[in-house]
C-alpha cells in the first residue's frame, strides 16, 4: 500500500486562527482528518508533519526516502527563501509535490518566487485545502497507484 508524507512547515499549525481570509476557518486538524478520509477513500497510507523549525522539515524530508512513497509539501514562507529545504528535496529520489492553500501570484510580490518549486513534480496554489487532495492523488497516480475509488 502506498505511504505519503504530508509537511507543512512554519506558522501552518496556525491555520483557523492566522488571516481566516486568506486561509480560511478550517485547522491544520481539520485539514489532516480531510486528509486521512481520502486516504481511507482510495487505498493509501499517510502520515502528517508540521513544524516552525527549517531543521525539522529538513530532516523530515531526508528520513522520507526510506519510508514513504512520496511528499507533499507545504514549505510556508520557507518557499521564497530556504535554499537548505530546496536541497534537501533535491538530494531524496521521491517525487515531491509543492502546495499552497492561497493563491501566492496574487499575493505579495515576495511569494512570486518558489526556490522549492523548480526541484518538485509540481506546484498547486490557491485551490484551498483541495490542493493537498490533488496532490495526494496526483502522487498516487505518479507511482502508478490505483485512482478508482475502493
Amino acid at each position: 500500500m502506498p505511504h505519503f508524507l504530508v509537511i507543512n512547515g512554519p506558522n501552518l499549525n496556525r491555520l483557523g486562527l492566522r488571516e481566516p481570509g486568506v486561509y480560511g476557518s478550517k485547522t491544520l486538524v481539520d485539514l489532516e482528518q480531510d486528509l486521512f478520509s481520502l486516504a481511507e477513500e482510495y487505498g493509501f497510507d499517510m502520515t502528517c508533519f508540521q513544524s516552525n523549525h527549517e531543521g525539522d522539515l529538513i530532516d523530515s524530508i531526508h528520513e522520507a526516502e526510506d519510508q514513504y512513497d512520496g511528499i507533499v509539501i507545504n514549505p510556508g514562507a520557507f518557499t521564497h527563501y530556504s535554499y537548505a529545504l530546496r536541497d534537501a528535496i533535491a538530494s531524496i529520489a521521491l517525487p515531491v509535490i509543492e502546495v499552497h492553500i492561497s493563491n501566492v501570484h496574487a499575493r505579495e510580490d515576495f511569494r512570486h518566487h518558489s526556490v522549492t518549486a523548480p526541484v518538485t513534480e509540481g506546484q498547486i496554489v490557491g485551490l484551498g485545502f483541495f490542493g493537498y487532495q490533488l496532490a495526494l492523488l496526483a502522487l498516487l497516480d505518479k507511482i502508478g497507484g490505483d485512482l478508482d475509488e475502493d
